[in-house]
C-alpha cells in the first residue's frame, strides 16, 4: 500500500522481477508506472472502505503511511489485516521504545506500531532510519549552486532506500518474522553535510551544507508553498530529534550483501541532481 513512493515502487519491482505476484494500491492507477505484470489497483489510505476489496486475495500486505496523524489508523489496519494475512509496517528507527517521543514523526510510528499490534492478526514491522531519497529535495539547489541550504538534523545511518525495500520484500514473502521488529540502518552514521559532500564528488563538484536557523529555514518553506503543518513537523524533528549511533546488521542479515552507503547511492542517483 504504497506503490508508487521511493521505497513501495522498489518492493513492487523487486517481487515483480523474481516471480511474485503482486498487487500495488495507487490512487490513480493511469498514471503509477509499474511494470506491466504488477497487478495495480485504486485504492487510497484516507478512505478505508476502499481497501477491504483492494486486498482480497492477498497473502501479505507492506503499509507505508503517508500521512501525519493516526487519524483513520485503526479502520486502516482492520481492512488490510485477514486471518491468513501478514501486516508489514514500515515504520522507523527514531521511534523510542520507552518513550516519549522526541516529535511528530515517531510519535505517529509508535501510534501506528500499536494499532498494528493490537488489531493485525500476524504483523511485522520494520523501522528505517533516514532515507537517503530524501536527499532528492535538494536537486532544485544543487542545479543552481554549489550550497545546499535548510534545516540541521541529528546525524544518523541514513539507509539506502533500496535496501530497504530488499528486506520489506523479504519479510513479506519469507517466514519466521511474525511479531518481530527489524531496525534497518545504512553502514554508518552521516550528517547532511556529508550527504552534500557526496552528491557533488558523484557529480565532480564541490558542494557544501549550510546550515540554517530555524525561522529562516520556516519562511523558507513557507516560501516554497509546503504546508504549515508539514512544516512545524520537520522543524520540530530539528529541533528536538537526538543524535543517533545506531547502525545495525539487518540488510546483510536479510539479504546477503552489506547496506550501501550514502556514496553509493549518490553515484546511482547522480542524474537526478544534473
Amino acid at each position: 500500500m504504497g506503490g508508487t513512493g521511493n521505497v513501495g515502487r522498489k518492493v513492487v519491482a523487486d517481487l515483480a522481477a523474481v516471480g511474485v505476484r503482486t498487487r500495488a494500491l495507487v490512487r490513480d492507477p493511469a498514471a503509477a508506472g509499474l511494470p506491466p505484470e504488477v497487478e495495480v489497483v485504486r485504492g487510497d489510505l484516507s478512505e478505508p472502505d476502499s481497501l477491504a476489496t483492494a486486498a482480497d486475495g492477498v497473502d501479505s500486505v507492506l503499509l507505508i503511511w503517508p500521512f501525519h496523524d493516526t487519524e483513520n489508523a485503526e479502520r486502516v489496519v482492520r481492512a488490510l489485516s485477514g486471518p491468513d494475512r501478514r501486516l508489514v509496517y514500515l515504520s522507523s528507527t527514531t521511534v523510542n521504545d520507552q518513550g516519549p517521543q522526541s516529535d511528530q514523526i515517531p510519535l505517529v510510528h509508535a501510534e501506528m506500531e500499536a494499532a498494528v499490534e493490537a488489531h493485525a492478526s500476524e504483523w511485522t514491522v520494520l523501522r528505517a532510519d533516514t532515507l537517503a531519497s530524501n536527499a532528492l529535495s535538494w536537486a532544485g539547489q544543487i542545479r543552481a549552486s554549489a550550497v545546499v541550504r535548510g534545516f540541521a538534523v541529528a546525524p544518523s545511518a541514513v539507509v539506502h532506500e533500496g535496501d530497504v525495500a530488499a528486506v520489506a520484500a523479504r519479510l513479506l514473502t519469507g517466514s519466521g518474522h511474525a511479531g518481530r521488529k527489524y531496525l534497518v540502518t545504512g553502514p554508518r552514521v552521516v550528517g547532511r553535510a556529508e550527504q552534500v559532500e557526496a552528491i557533488g564528488a558523484a557529480l565532480g563538484r564541490e558542494l557544501r551544507f549550510e546550515a540554517q536557523p530555524l525561522d529562516v529555514a520556516r519562511e523558507s518553506m513557507t516560501a516554497a508553498g509546503l504546508p504549515a503543518h508539514l512544516i512545524e513537523v520537520l522543524l520540530s524533528m530539528a529541533e528536538f530529534r537526538p543524535p543517533s549511533d545506531l547502525v545495525t546488521s539487518v540488510v546483510a542479515d536479510l539479504t546477503g550483501r552489506p547496506a550501501r552507503d550514502v556514496r553509493d547511492w549518490a553515484g546511482e542517483r547522480a542524474a537526478e541532481f544534473r
